[in-house]
């Protein structure tokens, strides 16, 4: 079983940055692909990045592109998502998941562990 719990989101204006976290209580952390994904009020569950075990490969969807960043750190169990120049279309509630698989995914079915959420506001 793995934990998941992700902090950082909050409320930031047009433009903005923001840096979630994401921490998973794994003993094999590095055995885990990792995702965000983000979920808007009424709309479905949307993947937004990914990164493998090792950290070498990422995904993003086309609407964050260079504008978002993941990373780990895999000494402190952690995933980050980097948020720069934020939009209101970016307001939503952001969700970390885990996958016990070298390779990230985008489909939300492809992880098995997911944490609460994080709200993310960004306002003009």
């Amino acid at each position: 079983q793995v934990l998941v719990v992700e902090s950082g989101g909050g409320s930031v204006q047009v433009g903005g940055s923001l840096r979630l976290s994401c921490a998973a209580s794994a003993r094999t952390f590095s055995s885990l692909a990792m995702g965000w994904f983000r979920q808007a009020p009424g709309k479905e569950r949307e993947f937004v990045a990914g990164i493998g075990r090792s950290g070498v490969r990422t995904t993003y969807v086309d609407s964050i592109k260079g504008r978002f960043t993941i990373s780990r750190d895999n000494a402190r169990n952690t995933v980050f998502l980097q948020m720069n120049n934020l939009k209101s279309e970016d307001t939503a509630v952001y969700y970390c998941a885990a996958k016990v698989d070298p390779y990230d995914s985008t489909y939300t079915g492809g992880y098995e562990y997911w944490g609460q959420g994080t709200q993310v506001t960004v306002s003009s």
